[in-house]
């Protein structure tokens, strides 16, 4: 694992303290965060939403922003929405699913 890939494992630690104020969990259970990049001291953050009218959104990219930036030697980061591929129960943790009621 180099350098940048252990940081961005530090980022995704630190992005599973954002809860979803609409499904009260995480949005790594959720499978909300496609990816995660660091290049230096700046982290990129690919991630969906729940929807494309979700209310939460710009809540959620501010609180992906700070956690990102919580990590020791990350200064800044850029969170992009994307829509592709479209979110669904199976992204989602086993546990998530089974605590919100999906049994896929």
């Amino acid at each position: 694992m180099t350098e940048y890939e252990g940081k961005a494992a530090e980022v995704r630690d630190s992005l599973a303290n954002v809860v979803d104020p609409e499904l009260h969990m995480n949005i790594i259970d959720l499978g909300l965060v496609y990816h995660v990049a660091v290049d230096g001291k700046s982290a990129h953050v690919e991630m969906t939403l729940t929807s494309p009218g979700c209310p939460f959104g710009p809540y959620l990219l501010h609180q992906v922003n700070e956690a990102a930036c919580k990590v020791e030697d990350i200064d800044e980061a850029q969170v992009d929405i994307v829509w592709d591929p479209p979110w669904g129960p199976d992204k989602m943790t086993e546990e998530a699913r089974l605590e919100l009621g999906f049994d896929i």
